[in-house]
């Protein structure tokens, strides 16, 4: 029995032997099976980096083209311009109070509303006022038929005192009350004029032109001249101005313009500066610099016929400071950055590209001065330089085509995925993100 027992225990320990001898050689055939694939990969890397960089050729042994866009180098002005916040103010805000006391009889006008000065907004009661206008002319009437008989009374003394039939006191008398009522006259006129403008008040006018705001009383109420709140607060709109403010290191610059006779453009953007609102000229600056913030007022005037600028709203201003004639000019979107600098790509005459150093200047727009590097006339890449190297060969298309192109090579790509297996899911497989990364880092190699 013990010696059956050993042989069970003999076997047993055979058994975990084999098992451990059979995991250990599979782990060591899967490492040194993946180690080749890795070096294999790391040998097929460093052999596709050795090759020289050129037009790369399509299954069928052709030189692939690849469809861009390309524009010209062009010769002109840059536009230098000074960026800054503005607030729309309007040239004239007047708060419309009544000069009289009385009940408001109508608005002739409607909250918003457009007005130019001199128009009717408000009619006052003037029952009242016309009451006294008429006392104040049959006051002015009574003096006046008393002034009529003091001087024929007058005239009737002086000839009988140059008949020495009356003494001298009497003229005297009668000359100062005509006087008297000469004066008497004047008050009762001017009493009637007073009273004849208390009546024009009740007619409440336009001051000035501009668009009316939210009105402060409704008809039928008792309005003051004591009020403060008002009626209606107009302001205009057509011109109106934005105020802003310059560094004071772009003052000297900008003096020397206006010294000059010049006049300093001015455009209002909106917030995104996407939309050109108005386009104006610089009114006044201030008469002094800010030395909190180290910047001058300055005031712009537009038209504003469109009525695009609305008073109190922001907006960006683009001050044109100066112009530089005869530049190089080519498009912004043709500027490439890489490790050595800006560089682009270079259309020449057997359509390939060469990569050529720039030295840029002044970007005005979409478009940036090129100081060194291009020839006015020379075609430079714009669009689809992601997959370009230098010598390579191009097709030059329109945005259409080169967009169809590029739909194209994805419905390629996607449909090599599928047939090799690979799982693509939603509207940006793996293969069309790859692309942009690609050619970010040639441009990073660069």
């Amino acid at each position: 029995m013990a010696n059956g027992a050993e042989r069970i225990k003999v076997r047993r320990w055979a058994i975990v032997s084999l098992v451990v001898i059979v995991l250990a050689a599979g782990t060591a055939y899967l490492w040194h099976n993946s180690a080749d694939k890795k070096a294999s990969a790391q040998l097929n890397e460093q052999s596709a980096q050795s090759q020289p960089r050129g037009p790369r050729k399509g299954n069928g042994g052709a030189v692939r083209t690849i469809p861009v866009q390309v524009a010209k180098v062009s010769r002109g002005p840059v536009h230098v311009y000074l960026s800054t916040l503005g607030t729309a103010t309007p040239p004239n805000s007047v708060v419309v109070r009544s000069r009289v006391d009385g009940q408001l009889l109508s608005m002739p006008v409607h909250e918003g509303d457009l007005v130019k000065v001199g128009q009717l907004i408000a009619q006052i009661d003037p029952r009242s006022y016309q009451v006294q206008a008429a006392q104040a002319e049959g006051l002015l009437a009574k003096d006046q038929a008393q002034l009529i008989s003091a001087r024929q009374q007058l005239t009737r003394f002086q000839t009988l005192l140059s008949q020495d039939s009356i003494s001298r006191q009497q003229v005297e008398t009668q000359d100062a009350l005509v006087k008297q009522y000469e004066g008497a006259i004047k008050a009762d006129q001017a009493s009637l004029d007073n009273a004849r403008l208390q009546l024009s008040y009740c007619r409440i006018t336009a001051p000035v032109s501009g668009r009316l705001g939210l009105r402060q009383i409704d008809p039928g109420n008792m309005v003051h001249s004591s009020d403060s709140t008002g009626l209606f607060v107009i302001n205009q709109v057509q011109p109106i101005d934005v105020a802003f403010t310059i560094p004071e290191a772009q003052l000297p610059g900008l003096m020397k313009s206006w010294r000059a006779g010049k006049e300093l453009k001015v455009d209002a953007w909106d917030r995104e500066q996407k939309n050109l609102l108005a386009s104006g000229k610089v009114l006044s600056f201030d008469n002094q610099i800010d030395t909190t913030t180290g910047t001058i007022k300055f005031k712009a005037r537009f038209a504003n016929e469109d009525m695009a600028l609305f008073p109190n709203q922001f907006v960006n201003i683009k001050l044109l400071a100066r112009t530089l004639d005869e530049m190089t000019l080519a498009p912004s979107s043709a500027v490439q950055r890489g490790r050595d600098g800006a560089f682009v790509y270079v259309v020449g005459a057997d359509n390939t590209v060469s990569q050529r150093k720039v030295r840029l200047g002044i970007e005005s727009g979409n478009q940036i001065a090129v100081e060194e590097g291009l020839k006015p006339g020379e075609q430079v890449v714009v669009d689809g330089i992601d997959q370009l190297r230098d010598g390579a060969q191009i097709e030059i298309s329109d945005a259409s085509s080169l967009l169809k192109s590029s739909g194209a090579r994805g419905e390629n790509r996607r449909g090599r995925n599928q047939a090799n297996g690979n799982s693509v899911s939603g509207p940006s497989p793996a293969g069309e993100a790859s692309a942009p990364a690609a050619g970010r880092r040639h441009r990073a190699e660069q």
